[in-house]
């Protein structure tokens, strides 16, 4: 697999077609919302619907991005009973859904005759690859990126095995 520097905001900002993204961890412990995790456990649920807050700047790439043809989905791989940190992307995935983003969720005894990469992925125009790379408890410790055909492939179709078995998110009830 040849590894590529690639800057991730600008293959969102060139895709054409479609960008897709692939989530398979039961709980993230990425800085950035580790404070609204904290407040929706202690029950401010205030950060769930906040459209002007932390989640603003991504609500309004995902507008642009669709404003310009592309569809956006998500793809989620979870364990059931679901974990506390599912249920807070539960909760606030709705303003993904009002933004234009499509989510569908796949309990993980249904995909277990799917192939999947090891790790989450985006996947840019069916031709470019991020992966993410994260630690056991979830803190985000880097990407790689990759153009590599086969990887793409494989990548693509355990989106589309994940996206025709999911359950669209106003379906799926944590």
């Amino acid at each position: 697999m040849s590894l590529k520097v690639f800057d991730f905001d600008e293959l969102i900002n060139s895709s054409e077609r479609s960008a897709v993204h692939l989530e398979m961890r039961d709980a993230y412990g990425v800085a950035e919302e580790n404070a609204d995790f904290a407040a929706w456990k202690a029950g401010d649920r205030s950060s769930r619907y906040d459209r002007m807050g932390r989640r603003r700047e991504w609500l309004e790439l995902v507008a642009r991005t669709l404003a310009r043809g592309v569809v956006m989905r998500r793809a989620r791989i979870v364990s059931e009973p679901v974990s506390d940190y599912i249920r807070f992307e539960h909760e606030g995935t709705q303003l993904n859904i009002e933004a234009g983003e499509q989510v569908r969720w796949l309990p993980r005894r249904q995909a277990s005759d799917i192939a999947l990469p090891g790790n989450d992925f985006w996947l840019f125009d069916d031709r470019v690859v991020r992966f993410g790379y994260f630690s056991g408890n979830g803190q985000y410790v880097g990407e790689d990126f990759t153009d590599t055909p086969a990887v793409a492939k494989l990548c693509a179709s355990a989106f589309e095995a994940v996206w025709e078995r999911g359950i669209p998110h106003e379906r799926f009830k944590v």
